[in-house]
């Protein structure tokens, strides 16, 4: 249903020009002539956007779901058939004004937002504050609150005094303060988004409280639900009574793009079918999101809603037993209190040995949900609940937890937050054991002699494991509870279906690539901890994304690593043995590759307009002016490679970091030892001083590439010098290379095989100097380490953005993947932006 309401976007515009009066065929300009009708268009497209105001609109049906059931229940007659042909209640807006049912659902409800910096903006008088009062004028339920600051001189000094406030509308339209009450400090002691709530959790009133994101809706017929939801807080549901009743999501955004689909299944399958089944039969389900209604007094009353540690709460949603901000709904009195910002959920370890949920799921009780819909929204998102899972492994609350908790719920709890990124991460490790042991293998000599003792003792078995490598890797098993889900809902045809479009839709190459970001900050977060909240953005996103942007994000997560695997592949390729030939070879690295590939292209291909020649030349030339541009006090990373290389050497701080950093580099010293001993230059020569004298080449290597990198601006008379001993130093080197090739047993593969030893050697050398960071300072070598540090970003650059570039010489390609990546509405609109925009620069789309 989304997707033909995403279809028939022209359908809803001529609507909405029926709904204001105005003519469909008349121009859009047409609009700006009326300030109504300017206003209108806002609300129209904030409803389809993620947005506050669908936001507010969708909870305040709450509201009007209260109005309605107290209105149909005091009219008179008892006979109901009668009751509903009423006039009264056959009028649409017939309950909407009865004050008796305004009346009893203001008892009930109040809906608030919370918003730390209201008061600021409304200073300032910028419009989102116009907006939000806005929103309360168009709302009479609906309460805004916010911290006030200000300023009082006392002896001669200014002073702060903090004040948290909750205001409405009045009938003037003005803000009326309802409440204040003075706080003892600055209320941010921690995270901030979790001290949005906590400041505003005074005000919340009555015996039910449920939280709501900002991307969040609602629609009428589950709000008609709500009243039923609650009774559930009185059965009778075995030893102690529930104090969270768990309900599911409708992704709202599943028809934007392929992405964004991918999000909404994996999305629908956790939070139905694995959230019923760990409520029933496990009797462990555990809070993950933001719809699950809570028991007020049993929550306030051990600890609160909200936690704000900092660091350990960098993580939203990960799957525990935490609380976030605030709704009050029905019962005693309801107020609905709304986050503008994401939810920090923390963990409440005394609430974590008392509490019991259920998952109320059968009544199809729903609320909306907008996900991360571009891919770098969907990294960042993913990064920052990997190293929120990293810091919660590194914390003394998941020891607490793990002594406390039973058996049940410990497993339920180790395989929903940490123990599901560990797996994760041990998947990743387990395919890199794999290939440096076909690396060893390979260079040793051992694998060919097991191969030929194996031949000769006929022993099958000891072939078969050499040759092992999972086809189907176990991954696939992930994707069995969305199938399942898509059965139940939708019957076994249509989720078949459903399945074979996603995999046209190369859905596998996008979980492969969120297996890689979840893995890195999770394992980074394990290292030196240090987890960064990352802000994800919201609304559509339909954007072309730049080259050097994509390449700033994944460059260390999954570029970095995607060819580390490669060049594992191809050593294996050159120098391993198989019986079996080129045959052995694909069915043996055949899903490894596919890794490598996912990893290295997947930011490209899920990109808007990836494709498009214009924009890939446009790219490069942006790529280019950012990678040589200097670095500097203030200047970002988004404007130079320095800054940026900087900032992503800040995560390294300790001792032991350094260290650890130090021991897993020196795995890429393997190739070079391996590789030398295998060049026909230096025939059967085992002895060390052939490894010794691969050092002394690659010392000559990098004091050549400091001779051309040289740059000492001092006179003109040492320029024309400095030239001169480049290029007798060129000459030289290259006078050297035919020598040794002519009159040696050096060959060209023996160059090519000395390329592909010294890139990780290389390599292995940048990542230790720059955990030694300070070290390397007081030595003077940190510019030498910078200089070789950019070759390598653009050599690493060019690597991808060759095949990028080659692709979009053929223009079918990004026609393809603008039909691959979006529905046919997105499509159509990228295809008509793309021949308006021109000749324009990359900054139409």
């Amino acid at each position: 249903m989304t997707e033909k309401r995403s279809e028939n976007i022209g359908d809803e515009w001529k609507n909405f020009l029926a709904r204001i009066g105005r003519d469909e065929n008349s121009a859009d300009t047409e609009l700006f002539d009326s300030p109504n009708d300017i206003l209108e268009l806002r609300f129209w497209a904030s409803y389809r956007g993620q947005t506050l105001a669908r936001t507010v609109r969708g909870m305040m049906y709450y509201r009007k779901a209260l109005m309605l059931q107290s209105h149909l229940e005091r009219i008179a007659s008892g006979d109901m058939e009668a009751a509903v042909s009423c006039r009264d209640a056959t009028d649409t807006q017939g309950f909407e004004l009865s004050p008796e049912a305004r009346a009893q659902a203001d008892l009930k409800f109040t809906y608030a937002v919370t918003c730390q910096i209201y008061g600021k903006q409304k200073e300032e008088g910028k419009p989102q504050a116009a907006d939000v009062a806005l929103l309360m004028q168009k709302n009479e339920a609906l309460r805004v609150a916010f911290i006030d600051e200000v300023e009082t001189l006392k002896d001669g000094k200014v002073y702060k005094e903090y004040y948290s406030k909750l205001v409405k509308a009045d009938l003037n339209g003005k803000d009326k303060e309802i409440y204040s009450i003075k706080l003892p400090g600055d209320p941010k002691l921690g995270e901030g988004k979790p001290e949005n709530q906590n400041h505003a959790i005074i005000f919340t009133r009555g015996n039910a409280i449920q939280t709501i994101d900002m991307n969040q809706d609602n629609y009428f017929e589950e709000a008609l639900k709500m009243r039923n939801l609650l009774e559930e807080f009185h059965c009778d549901h075995g030893i102690r009574p529930p104090t969270i009743l768990g309900v599911r999501e409708h992704v709202f955004t599943g028809s934007v793009s392929s992405l964004a689909s991918f999000m909404s299944k994996q999305e629908t399958s956790f939070v139905t079918l694995g959230q019923r089944v760990l409520a029933n039969p496990l009797k462990c389900r555990m809070h993950y999101g933001h719809p699950d209604v809570f028991d007020r007094v049993f929550h306030i009353t051990r600890g609160g809603i909200s936690k704000a540690s900092r660091v350990i709460n960098i993580s939203e949603d990960i799957y525990a037993v935490k609380f976030q901000g605030l709704i009050q709904l029905y019962g005693k009195g309801i107020l609905l209190i709304m986050s503008i910002f994401r939810y920090v959920y923390s963990f409440s370890l005394s609430i974590s040995l008392c509490i019991y949920e259920i998952d109320i799921s059968y009544l199809n009780s729903q609320v909306g949900k907008g996900r991360d819909v571009g891919l770098n929204q969907i990294a960042l998102f993913e990064g920052k609940v990997a190293g929120g899972n990293g810091e919660q492994v590194l914390s003394r609350d998941i020891y607490r937890l793990g002594q406390l908790f039973d058996f049940f719920r410990m497993l339920s709890f180790y395989f929903t937050t940490v123990g599901f990124y560990f797996c994760t991460m041990l998947t990743v490790l387990t395919v890199y054991v794999f290939l440096y042991g076909k690396a060893y293998l390979a260079l040793s000599g051992v694998g060919e002699t097991l191969q030929e003792r194996a031949q000769i003792t006929n022993n099958t078995a000891l072939t078969t494991a050499l040759n092992t490598q999972f086809l189907f890797q176990i991954g696939v098993f992930t994707a069995v509870p969305m199938i399942l889900v898509s059965i139940l809902e939708q019957g076994f045809l249509r989720a078949v279906v459903s399945f074979l479009t996603m995999q046209l839709q190369l859905c596998s190459v996008f979980f492969t690539f969120s297996l890689g970001t979840r893995t890195h900050y999770f394992g980074r977060t394990i290292l030196h901890g240090g987890a960064r909240y990352q802000a994800t953005g919201r609304g559509f996103v339909v954007r072309h994304i730049k080259f050097s942007e994509n390449y700033r994000l994944y460059s260390r997560s999954h570029f970095v690593k995607g060819i580390e695997v490669a060049l594992l592949l191809v050593l294996y390729l050159a120098y391993g043995f198989s019986e079996g030939g080129a045959l052995s070879y694909i069915l043996v690295s055949i899903s490894s590759w596919f890794m490598a590939l996912s990893w290295l292209y997947a930011p490209y291909l899920f990109n808007p307009s990836g494709f498009e020649w214009q924009k890939v030349v446009e790219d490069f030339r942006d790529w280019t002016n950012w990678l040589l541009y200097r670095g500097g006090i203030g200047v970002k990373g988004e404007e130079s490679w320095e800054a940026w290389w900087e900032e992503e050497l800040a995560h390294i701080r300790t001792l032991r970091g350094r260290i650890l950093e130090t021991v897993l580099s020196l795995r890429f010293f393997i190739f070079q030892y391996g590789i030398v001993y295998k060049l026909d230059v230096q025939g059967q020569n085992t002895s060390l001083a052939v490894y010794g004298l691969s050092w002394v080449v690659l010392a000559m290597l990098i004091l050549l590439f400091k001779v051309f990198t040289f740059s000492q601006k001092t006179s003109v008379n040492f320029q024309l010098l400095l030239r001169f001993i480049q290029g007798v130093s060129l000459l030289l080197a290259l006078a050297g290379l035919a020598i040794a090739i002519a009159f040696t047993s050096l060959s060209v593969t023996d160059v090519l095989a000395s390329i592909l030893a010294f890139i990780p050697t290389g390599w292995g050398i940048l990542c230790i100097a720059a955990a030694w960071k300070p070290l390397i300072k007081r030595l003077g070598l940190w510019k030498s380490v910078r200089s070789i540090a950019r070759l390598y970003d653009a050599g690493m650059g060019m690597v991808i953005f060759i095949p990028v570039a080659f692709v979009s010489w053929f223009p079918f390609v990004s026609t393809f993947q603008t039909r691959l990546m979006f529905n046919q509405a997105f499509s159509r609109g990228l295809e008509i932006s793309l021949i308006l925009a021109g000749n324009n620069q990359n900054t139409g789309i």
